[in-house]
């Protein structure tokens, strides 16, 4: 399933991955996958498109090569809790839910009172599936520069092709064969679409690094309060 859903493509993503020993198995690092695997080899029904999913899961990653300042702290770790969203679409619809994805995120970091930017991001920077990503990155004071929160990728066809998922046009007419069979018509292969709306370790940077007073009380952003109990800032313990 991994390797269906391009993970195991490239040898930069491979060296990601947490592999099991003595099985063929592994550790997913996103949940995209097992989102991906529910209509493995299936034929979906064209009027049951778009199909919507959020899943929260646990993710791991080897993070191979990485080293500088980043590899301290929350920014980059082995293994952190995400919320991801997954569509699969009509092929001639993917770009306008690509669209509706980025909206989400900008809605979810402006509610937050995030400063971020949005990459259209470069041809060598995509991964093996992504025919186009936009990168969101956040201001991180302790880093001293925008860091990658979240990204959006239209994946067109290269998921389905290798998962098998397909729908079958509802509009395209039937034909009937000599022997006065009825052939339906021919199936099309889904666009697959993800994106992250919440990785929480550098989530939580964001906000304790932009939203800390110099007493050293943390501002709770509005959107968050009815979720903490009413709580309007987090206090350091006195000493």
């Amino acid at each position: 399933l991994v390797f269906h859903c391009s993970f195991l493509i490239l040898i930069s993503n491979a060296k990601q991955v947490y592999s099991i020993e003595d099985s063929d198995q592994c550790l997913i690092g996103t949940a995209e996958i097992p989102v991906g695997g529910i209509h493995m080899d299936s034929i979906v029904a064209e009027s049951a498109l778009p199909l919507k999913y959020v899943a929260f899961s646990h993710c791991f990653r080897t993070e191979a090569g990485a080293a500088g300042t980043a590899t301290r702290g929350l920014y980059r770790v082995h293994q952190f809790s995400k919320v991801e969203m997954f569509i699969l679409c009509r092929q001639e619809e993917s770009d306008m839910y690509h669209e509706e994805l980025i909206k989400i995120e900008e809605d979810l970091f402006s509610s937050l009172g995030l400063h971020f930017k949005i990459l259209d991001m470069a041809t060598g920077d995509l991964g093996a599936p992504a025919y186009r990503k936009f990168d969101v990155e956040a201001w991180m004071p302790g880093l001293e520069r925008y860091g990658e929160i979240s990204s959006a990728s239209n994946c067109t066809d290269y998921q389905s092709r290798r998962l098998g998922i397909r729908y079958r046009p509802s509009e395209s007419p039937s034909t009937t064969s000599k022997k006065g069979k009825t052939n339906l018509a021919a199936t099309k292969f889904v666009h697959t679409l993800n994106a992250t709306a919440c990785a929480i370790p550098r989530m939580l940077v964001c906000l304790l690094e932009n939203f800390q007073q110099e007493d050293g009380s943390v501002i709770i952003p509005h959107p968050l309060r009815p979720f903490m109990g009413g709580v309007e800032a987090i206090y350091p313990k006195s000493r």
